[in-house]
């Protein structure tokens, strides 16, 4: 560690480090000089090394040299990103703590406008707005983001259901570091880390803020993100899941709260079911079928209501572990996604090869979803996305 604080900062930004050379400086940068002159002293930077293969933790050293404010913590082996946040949440000092992933970045303005509504709400709970930012520079509202609009005061979930909808993760969110102890809330190992953590936040708290200001870019499509890997550790979803509604049961035993949890869940899987860049096809049935016993296990005791239409028959699909009629479906869906889409000439391109809603799961096909899951019409999210984009 570089640069000990000598006092105790209002905020602290906890960034976990790997495998981003390429993004690493845009991402410091676009935090420490974002501080408002005068409010140096109110912002410390913690960076993570998470033992990163490449040269990011010769770049940390090299930007934390003569910047006061940052400060490094440099581990000695990978232990995931989960992990690297409860280390740099260990060594933080401030009365709040944000979490920014290494290869997004603020825009300009995020930390005077956050500062002051940490200042004037003193929230247990701070949420944010972001857009996703394509590799082509193509910004995009979040499908969720409607869900934060005409917010204003504190606020709590009761009255304000529609918030456990919102993006699930860490970084839309800064949170009273104490209400974060009280809670007993730190990070889990292993892929989807933010679903025992994210939840609970919004649960637990007295007094949520919502900042309705884009304050987060978040970087779509990079090689290594999760999102955009296949691989079997995506179902790691189903131990986070797990970890999340035994918190639930534990501290807040509510079936109606319970029952959304339970409905986003489904949601969630059917996302990673259905996406070619997460799951490799032979891992599929058995992601189903987990999916379904995890149906059985929290399906709440009064019921849910199912999503209407196509949602909804999958939802009855997996309830039912019918396997069989969901490839089906699925595979109608894609041929009926490839039809519909326009050919070089204004046809019909009949190729294979096209995106549909369960590839990319915030476009094309009636209905897009979020990466939590939450279902919106693609005509209201581009309706969103127009009034939005800056």
């Amino acid at each position: 560690m570089v640069n000990e604080p000598t006092h105790a900062p209002l905020l602290s930004i906890v960034v976990p480090v790997y495998g981003v050379e390429a993004y690493l400086y845009q991402c410091l940068e676009s935090i420490r000089a974002d501080i408002p002159a005068g409010e140096s002293d109110a912002v410390e930077i913690v960076a993570v090394d998470d033992a990163s293969p490449d040269g990011c933790g010769d770049m940390l050293r090299s930007y934390a040299t003569g910047r006061d404010g940052v400060r490094v913590v440099h581990l000695s082996k990978n232990v995931g990103l989960g992990l690297a946040r409860n280390a740099g949440l260990d060594v933080a000092t401030g009365r709040y703590v944000w979490f920014v992933d290494s290869d997004d970045w603020l825009p300009p303005g995020t930390i005077a406008a956050v500062l002051d509504r940490l200042r004037q709400h003193q929230p247990d709970v701070l949420m944010l707005d972001h857009l996703r930012v394509h590799e082509d520079g193509r910004r995009e509202v979040d499908a969720s983001s409607h869900l934060l609009r005409g917010i204003t005061g504190v606020t709590r979930l009761d009255d304000q259901p529609q918030l456990l909808r919102v993006q699930h993760t860490a970084w839309n969110k800064v949170v009273r570091r104490d209400f974060l102890d009280h809670l007993e809330l730190r990070f889990f190992p292993g892929w989807y880390e933010d679903i025992p953590f994210s939840h609970p936040l919004l649960i637990g708290a007295e007094k949520i803020s919502v900042l309705d200001r884009v304050c987060y870019l978040y970087r779509q499509g990079r090689q290594g993100a999760i999102t955009s890997t296949r691989s079997g550790r995506h179902f790691d979803a189903f131990a986070q899941y797990e970890r999340l509604f035994e918190w639930v049961g534990r501290k807040h035993p509510d079936e109606r709260l319970q029952a959304e949890l339970f409905q986003l869940m489904i949601n969630h899987y059917l996302v990673v079911v259905g996406n070619d860049g997460r799951l490799h096809p032979h891992l599929r049935r058995d992601f189903f079928h987990r999916a379904a016993e995890h149906y059985r296990r929290y399906l709440p005791t009064g019921g849910h209501p199912l999503p209407s239409g196509v949602a909804g028959l999958k939802h009855r699909l997996v309830g039912r572990g019918d396997w069989l009629a969901y490839s089906a479906l699925r595979q109608a869906h894609r041929v009926a996604g490839r039809l519909r889409r326009p050919g070089p000439a204004g046809g019909v391109d009949t190729g294979t090869g096209s995106v549909t809603a369960d590839d990319d799961p915030n476009r094309v096909a009636d209905t897009a979803t979020t990466d939590d899951g939450e279902a919106v019409t693609t005509q209201r999210r581009d309706a969103l996305a127009g009034s939005r984009l800056p």
